[in-house]
C-alpha cells in the first residue's frame, strides 16, 4: 500500500491516552498503520502520499455503533412522523416490505457515504428484514466499493403478531432459516483479526420481535466463532417495558440476562429505561451501550442516562440510528447533541466537550470491541479524518479551542478523511461513489416503495 505524510496541521487531536494535542504536528503511515505522530519536523520528510494539512483539525475517524442504513429510503415519510416507536413501526413496517437487494445496496451506499463525509470511518449496522430476497450481501457489497471500516450484523424478526410480536407475519423468519444465515455470513465474510475491515456480528432485532429461543441459540452461535458480537435494541421506552413485563414478567434487563445476553462481548441500543442496578450490572459484564440521542429525541423515548453509565464504568459510544428516526445521519452533530442533551436536566458541568469526542471515538471502538481505532498513536488504524478550522460555522471559535469549536458549532462535513490508510475524501470531495448518480437512484427507490402503501398512513397499533 505504500505511505502516506499528512503535515502541518494546525491541531493534532490525538484521543490517545494522554489526550495529546500536537500543533502543527503530522502523521506518517505505512501500509495501514499508524508509524510515526508528532510535530511534523520530527516526521519522515518523504513519502509516496504527501497530504498538506495547514488550516485542518486532524483527529482520530470518528464510530457509529448504530445505524439501520435501509431507513435512509424512509426519511421524514408522512404518518409516520410525530409517533412514539410502537406506532411508527408499524406504520413502516408495511413499506419495509418492499425492500429488494437492489435497496438494501444503494440506501446503503447512500448512508455510508453520508457517514463518511460527516467523519465516520468505522460504522456498525443492523439489518434485520430481508423480504424478496434481500440479503446482508448486497450491504456488503456496497460497504467494499465505498470504503468503510464496517460491523455488518445479520439481524432477524422471528415472532410475528400472530404469535403476540409488533411484527407483519408477512416480515417474520423462522428460526432455523435466521440461524442458517446467520452462519453462512460469518463463514463467508467475517474477519475477525486486528484492523479487520469487515467484521459480522448476529443481531436480532428486540425483545418483542424474536423468540426466545432464537435469542437463546444466537447467542450460542456468535460465541462459537472469535469475535463474532451480539447486538440489539433493549430497554428503548417505556413502552417496551410495559410490554416485558406483561409478556415474561420481567424488565427488559432482567430477560436479557436470563437469555445470556450480557458479557464483553455484546453491545444494546437505546438503553434508557433502567435503573441504578441495572446500570451497575452493564459495568459489572463490559456490556456496551449504542446512545442514538436524536432518534431518542425524536421518537420521544426519553434521555439515556450517559453520564451515570460513564460514572459506573459502562462503555457508552454515539449510534446514529436508522434514518427513518433520526434522518440525518451526520455522526459529529449526534456527538454535539449527546454533549447537549447530558446537560439538559444535569447542568452545564454535566458533560465535557472533550468527553462528546470521547463518546464517538474511544468510546465506540471500546463497544464494538476494538482496541485498534479510536485514537491516534503508534500502531493505530491509519483512520482520521481533517477538517477545515478556516470556515463560516467555525470562524471565531477554532482559534479559541480547536477540539471545541468542532462539538459546540457545526461541522459541515469533513475536507479529508483517510480509512485504513487510503484517501477516501479530499477537499471535502467523497472520491469512492458517484453521488449525484447515487442520490438519483436513491430517491427513484425511495418514491416508489413508498408509493406502494398510501393507506398506511392510517395503520394504528391497536
Amino acid at each position: 500500500m505504500g505511505t502516506l505524510l499528512v503535515k502541518n496541521a494546525d491541531v493534532v487531536i490525538t484521543m490517545d491516552d494522554r489526550r495529546r494535542q500536537i500543533h502543527g504536528g503530522g502523521i506518517f503511515v505505512r501500509d495501514n498503520v499508524i508509524e510515526h505522530i508528532g510535530p511534523t519536523d520530527d516526521l519522515p520528510g518523504e513519502a509516496d502520499e504527501v497530504i498538506e494539512a495547514k488550516g485542518m483539525a486532524i483527529l482520530p475517524g470518528l464510530v457509529n455503533t448504530h445505524h439501520h442504513f435501509f431507513q435512509s429510503l424512509f426519511r421524514a415519510v408522512p404518518g409516520a412522523q410525530n409517533h412514539g416507536l410502537f406506532d411508527w413501526l408499524v406504520r413502516l413496517f408495511p413499506i419495509y416490505g418492499e425492500l429488494t437487494d437492489e435497496a438494501v445496496y444503494i440506501s446503503s451506499l447512500t448512508a455510508m457515504a453520508e457517514m463518511i463525509l460527516s467523519g465516520c470511518t468505522t460504522s456498525s449496522d443492523h439489518l434485520y428484514l430481508y423480504p424478496n430476497n434481500a440479503t446482508l450481501d448486497a450491504q456488503i457489497r456496497a460497504v467494499r466499493e465505498i470504503g468503510l471500516r464496517f460491523h455488518a450484523t445479520r439481524g432477524a424478526l422471528s415472532l410475528g403478531r400472530s404469535q403476540g410480536g409488533l411484527t407483519p407475519d408477512s416480515l417474520v423468519e423462522t428460526d432455523e432459516a435466521i440461524l442458517n444465515d446467520c452462519q453462512r455470513v460469518i463463514e463467508t465474510y467475517h474477519d475477525p483479526d486486528p484492523f479487520s475491515m469487515l467484521r459480522v456480528g448476529l443481531a436480532p432485532a428486540t425483545p418483542f420481535t424474536v423468540t426466545k429461543d432464537l435469542m437463546r441459540e444466537t447467542a450460542k452461535l456468535a460465541r462459537s466463532y472469535k469475535n463474532v458480537r451480539l447486538h440489539t435494541h433493549v430497554a428503548e421506552t417505556k413502552d417496551e417495558e410495559v410490554y416485558c413485563l406483561r409478556e415474561f414478567n420481567q424488565r427488559p434487563v432482567d430477560y436479557m440476562v436470563e437469555q445470556g445476553w450480557v458479557g464483553p462481548d455484546v453491545w444494546w441500543a437505546h438503553t434508557i429505561v433502567v435503573n441504578s442496578d441495572e446500570i451497575k450490572l452493564l459495568a459489572e459484564t463490559g456490556t456496551g451501550v449504542a446512545h442514538c440521542p436524536s432518534s431518542n429525541m425524536r421518537l420521544g423515548s426519553g434521555i439515556c442516562p450517559v453520564r451515570d453509565m460513564l460514572d459506573a464504568g459502562v462503555k457508552v459510544g454515539i449510534g446514529v440510528d436508522g434514518s427513518a428516526s433520526n434522518d440525518c445521519g451526520h455522526v459529529m452533530n449526534e456527538a454535539r447533541m449527546a454533549l447537549l442533551l447530558q446537560r439538559v436536566n444535569g447542568g452545564p458541568g454535566m458533560f465535557t466537550v472533550e468527553e462528546g469526542l470521547e463518546l464517538a471515538t474511544r468510546g465506540g471502538a471500546a463497544v464494538l470491541g476494538r482496541t485498534d481505532i479510536g485514537s491516534l498513536a503508534v500502531g493505530q488504524a491509519a483512520d482520521f479524518i481533517g477538517i477545515n478550522l478556516n470556515t463560516l460555522s467555525l470562524a471565531g471559535g477554532a482559534v479559541h479551542d480547536p477540539l471545541a469549536a468542532l462539538l459546540l458549532c457545526r461541522v459541515d462535513r469533513v475536507d479529508l478523511s483517510v480509512i485504513n490508510g487510503q484517501a477516501i475524501v479530499r477537499y471535502g470531495e467523497l472520491l469512492t461513489v458517484d453521488l449525484d448518480k447515487l442520490i438519483t437512484r436513491h430517491n427513484e427507490i425511495a418514491a416508489e416503495l413508498v408509493s406502494r402503501h398510501p393507506e398506511a398512513e392510517q395503520f394504528k397499533l391497536v
